[in-house]
């Protein structure tokens, strides 16, 4: 409970036929300096986990119908859902301090006739969060995006200066509130090539992004760019920035996850709550076998430990 000694986190167990929940399961093997809670389906996490999981550690969901691995089932979407709803009603009963969420499969959940685009997407809207921000850590960075999952045809019409805004000052609270950092320094990607290269190779630059970031360096934050991002993750432009802000997903994520896949962690920043996640889908190939890393979602625990021992009264 909040208030106590040691924070309860809530990991949400994810695609029942992916690797979450033998994942999850495994992190109850080993010591933490909090209490962990599954949530899942009780006899779901005892066969893929191979042992019973003590009442304490539990907050059972259970499956609409039985889940194999490796085999999707789209009448287990909803389940899926309901895991990140009953860990939100947790952390607003006091119940839980965080969130950690093993992967989910958006494909199954979408031909349920669910409308999803992502977890980032669906705790924005269940905690009524008007913009949240999707932000990587591992590997000695921190990578934070302007726009989230959208096809690249979508990206510049969605990048407009008031998004830019809201993200760049949501980053840089966050990175105040939440990572203890007194001052971030924020390097910010271009959007095109060269970074528009004076309007020449686009006008996002000229147009959107650079005044965005004059406006916002008056309020006082500690912005630069932008910068092209073929050239934004050389150790001398990373030198003295604390976050690299890219303008869309696959800009500046190949980076992150080319430095620390497999122990990168994915936090939600702008919620009302901590949450963080792994860096990495559902693996259903892998599912049941034994061979899954659980090094991402230790990593994404460990995080949430730390972020929320440091809010703790």
């Amino acid at each position: 409970m909040p208030g106590a000694a040691t924070p309860t986190i809530a990991v949400t167990t994810g695609e029942p036929a992916g690797i979450g929940p033998e994942l999850a399961a495994a992190l109850l093997g080993e010591p933490w300096p909090a209490r962990i809670v599954l949530v899942g389906d009780c006899d779901l996490l005892t066969h893929r986990g191979g042992r019973p999981v003590a009442e304490a550690n539990l907050l059972h969901v259970p499956l609409a119908v039985p889940s194999m691995p490796g085999r999707l089932e789209t009448a287990n979407a909803r389940y899926v859902l309901a895991l990140l709803d009953a860990a939100l009603e947790g952390c607003a009963s006091g119940r839980f301090d965080a969130i950690v969420t093993a992967p989910v499969h958006k494909g199954v959940i979408n031909d349920a006739g669910v409308p999803f685009t992502g977890h980032t997407e669906y705790l924005a809207e269940r905690t009524g969060a008007p913009l949240p921000v999707m932000m990587l850590t591992g590997g000695g960075l921190r990578v934070a995006l302007a726009t989230t999952h959208l096809p690249l045809s979508a990206v510049s019409a969605a990048l407009t200066g008031e998004r830019l805004a809201t993200v760049l000052r949501i980053l840089d609270a966050d990175l105040r509130g939440k990572f203890g950092i007194a001052a971030p320094r924020i390097l910010v990607c271009g959007l095109n090539p060269h970074a528009g290269e004076g309007g020449h190779l686009g006008r996002e630059e000229v147009e959107v992004i650079e005044p965005t970031l004059r406006a916002l360096q008056a309020e006082g934050l500690q912005l630069t760019g932008p910068v092209p991002a073929d050239t934004a993750f050389l150790p001398e432009r990373l030198a003295g920035h604390d976050a690299v802000l890219a303008m869309y997903h696959d800009q500046g994520l190949p980076v992150l996850k080319r430095a620390a896949f497999g122990h990168g962690v994915n936090v939600t920043l702008g919620l009302p709550v901590i949450r963080t996640s792994v860096d990495h889908g559902t693996a259903l190939d892998l599912a049941g076998t034994g061979r899954a890393d659980p090094g991402s979602l230790r990593e994404a625990l460990r995080l949430a430990i730390e972020l929320s021992t440091a809010h703790r009264p």
